[in-house]
Formats: C-alpha cells, structure tokens, sequence
C-alpha cells in the first residue's frame, strides 16, 4: 500500500520533531511509570551513532523514528505515529523505510523495546517479522516491558 509518506533524515531539535516527541512522551507517561520508560530525549537522539528520521505527508510531520547503532545490531527507538494519521500504513512504512537504512549501513540485526500495554505497536512489529526475547544492552527484566528482534537479511 502506497501511504504517500517521504521519510527523511532530521534534526530532533526541529519543531516537528519536538512536537511530535513530546506528544509520544506524554503517551508512554500515561501508560507506564516513569522507571519502565525508556526514553530517548533530544540531546540523546542528537549524538553519534543515532539516526532520526520524520515522516512527511505533504509538508506536515506526521511520524517519526530512530535507529541507533550498536555493534552487530541498530536499535528502534522513537517509533511514532500522529493518532490523526494511523491506521493508514504509515507506521509499517516507517518501519520498513527505518529497516532498509539499518541494512544500508550493514547492519544485519534490528532489536526494540516497547510497553506491552502498547498493543497495536506489538502486533505491527509481530506481522513485520520481530519475534521476543530477553533483555538486551543496558536493559534489565521489567514486567512492563517486552524485547524483540528481527534478522534484516
């Protein structure tokens, strides 16, 4: 499906970007205490190794995400879709468009965390191949919590 979306590579100090940060912050805040969020603010998205992205229709923001390198694998963070855009595709867009760049880097492995009250994010990592598993990097066990990976090759 075809969802018109351009994803390009931004700076998460841009006010789109901001807005649509912080609207993801509040999300997870009203799902999840503050230990089980695992959040990337802007300084952390603007350092080395991180690449952040925003998902365009026309000249309005209306996704973003991020990878950021490890070795042997990137990491998803930041996966977001406007409420008043979902269920039109661009999320499995962003995701797939955030795949081929981790591939384009040689990166042959993607690994994410996400909240497990966050049922439509689950079920699309789900149905694009990412299965569950433990803990990884500087994470620790949380009930609230689920890990998952995928092979990019």
């Amino acid at each position: 499906m075809s969802t018109g979306l351009r994803l390009a590579p931004a700076s998460p100090s841009l006010p789109e970007a901001r807005r649509l940060i912080s609207a993801l912050d509040d999300y997870l805040a009203s799902l999840y205490p503050g230990p089980s969020n695992h959040l990337l603010d802007v300084a952390a998205l603007e350092q080395p190794g991180v690449s952040f992205y925003l998902g365009w229709l026309g000249d309005k923001a209306v996704a973003c995400g991020a990878i950021v390198a490890h070795a042997g694998y990137v990491e998803l963070k930041r996966m977001y879709v406007d409420p008043q855009h979902r269920g039109q595709g661009i999320a499995r867009a962003l995701l797939a468009a955030l795949e081929a760049t981790a591939r384009e880097t040689g990166k042959v492995l993607a690994r994410l965390e996400t909240g497990i009250h966050q049922a439509e994010a689950i079920a699309l990592y789900r149905t694009c191949g990412f299965a569950e598993r433990t803990p990884f990097g500087s994470y620790a066990a949380d009930p609230l919590s689920l890990f998952m990976e995928k092979p990019l090759e």
